[in-house]
């Protein structure tokens, strides 16, 4: 989904949009945006994109936009946990509506909530469900060169 200003949305197969709080799209399977975008996830899956490059037109309450622009900010191929992200927001306490404004999160993979676990590091809560997750943790991690830390 797409305005004039930007994508707004990646849903996954079957997802039923409410779940974004955005207003129904028209659909235009041609738009120049979205085949941009389509491009740039065929890229992605494909292991030769890390970094998407598409405008975006994010749409939710102040505290999901910040919530989202700071997922912008956790590289490919690493992790954050929910605690993390409060901290990183300033307030600790945080933690759980974090979690809510992922889940409300419109724009999958390209705002990657998926990169967020849970703080023992195991994988929860993600909107296109676990087992997604870990396909797109797994395709970060295979190509991650490993650091002198690891």
């Amino acid at each position: 989904m797409a305005t004039m200003r930007g994508l707004t949305a990646v849903l996954w197969e079957g997802e039923d949009y409410t779940r974004t709080k955005l207003s129904k799209p028209d659909r235009d399977d041609h738009a120049p945006l979205l085949l941009l975008a389509q491009q740039q996830l065929l890229e992605y899956f494909d292991r030769k994109r890390t970094v998407f490059d598409l405008p975006l037109d994010m749409q939710g309450t102040p505290f999901q936009l910040k919530v989202w622009e700071a997922l912008l900010t956790i590289p490919y191929g690493q992790t954050k946990t929910y605690g993390d992200l409060a901290r990183l927001l300033g307030d600790i306490k945080a933690v759980r509506a974090v979690g809510g404004a992922l889940n409300k999160n419109p724009i999958s993979i390209i705002v990657p909530c998926h990169r967020v676990i849970g703080g023992t590091g195991k994988l929860v809560g993600f909107a296109g469900g676990l087992k997604n997750k870990s396909i797109l943790i797994d395709l970060e991690m295979k190509d991650r060169t490993p650091t002198l830390f690891d």
